[in-house]
């Protein structure tokens, strides 16, 4: 069964800028000729790669709530350049929204296991979802109407 990592997407107030953001990246990279995956770099390296690696993705939290998730192919630690060891969680550049629910924040990843990760939201559910503005959104889930 494979495991899960979550993790803030600070700086990011939506899935669609989420989407954004990593198709800029993809772009960079295409012109560069480098793969098109999307690699984020953080400074611990998971202990249960295999688990990970087993069909695992990485979950963002962005502003308070569980919200999209990255398919995660790859996990390579390295030393930077002052010698400070990082690692690469390598994805798939695909964001999948999931089913909405908030998140308290926390600093760095956690595990997340399969039964506590939201489910994936259906095509229509999801473009549904993008489209309504996101206060909006917000609200209707506070209400317990999402």
């Amino acid at each position: 069964m494979p495991l899960h990592l979550i993790k803030l997407a600070v700086g990011c107030e939506s899935v669609k800028e989420l989407k954004e953001w990593i198709a800029e990246r993809m772009l960079a990279a295409k012109k560069k000729g480098l793969p098109q995956l999307h690699v984020h770099v953080t400074r611990m390296t998971p202990k249960r790669v295999d688990e990970i690696l087993a069909g695992g993705s990485l979950y963002w939290v962005i502003r308070g709530e569980v919200a999209a998730r990255e398919k995660i192919v790859g996990i390579e630690p390295f030393r930077d350049g002052d010698g400070i060891g990082r690692c690469r969680l390598i994805m798939q550049p695909k964001v999948i929204a999931v089913s909405p629910r908030p998140m308290r924040p926390f600093q760095g990843w956690r595990y997340l296991t399969p039964e506590d990760a939201p489910a994936d939201l259906g095509k229509a559910s999801a473009a549904g979802l993008e489209a309504m503005p996101e206060p909006l959104r917000r609200e209707l889930r506070d209400l317990g109407l999402l």
